[in-house]
């Protein structure tokens, strides 16, 4: 279940900082657009890119964002990517997140999938 906070957060469009683990362990960190997709947090991707390839062998992640309307008060969720989407599904969330922070649909010229995050801790706030 989300936390309110963090789903008010989610629903804004503040940039999240994806965290995952690279082959020899250590971290990778790229900014990504994020939602909510019921309980569940979603993000695009293409297929082959790195956090990608670091989900579908390790898919323990991190999120990190800092709200624009109070940065002062962070969201940090761990969790682990549980489902990926493709196809006109994948496309319908990707539309809706890229209209959200950019007014307009996604263009179609790569191919993207989206990423199901199944949030284990959440925390709102410093400490």
């Amino acid at each position: 279940m989300l936390d309110p906070k963090v789903r008010r957060v989610l629903d804004g469009t503040s940039i999240a900082h994806l965290a995952t683990v690279l082959p020899d362990g250590s971290p990778h960190n790229t900014p990504v657009y994020v939602g909510a997709h019921g309980d569940r947090i979603v993000f695009f991707t293409g297929p082959g890119m790195r956090k990608a390839r670091n989900l579908r062998r390790d898919p323990r992640m991190a999120l990190s964002i800092a709200p624009a309307d109070n940065p002062f008060e962070p969201v940090v969720i761990r969790g682990r990517v549980v489902d990926w989407i493709e196809g006109d599904a994948a496309w319908e969330i990707i539309d809706r997140l890229a209209t959200k922070y950019t007014g307009s649909p996604y263009p179609r010229e790569h191919a993207r999938v989206v990423a199901v995050i199944e949030p284990g801790r959440q925390a709102v706030g410093v400490g």
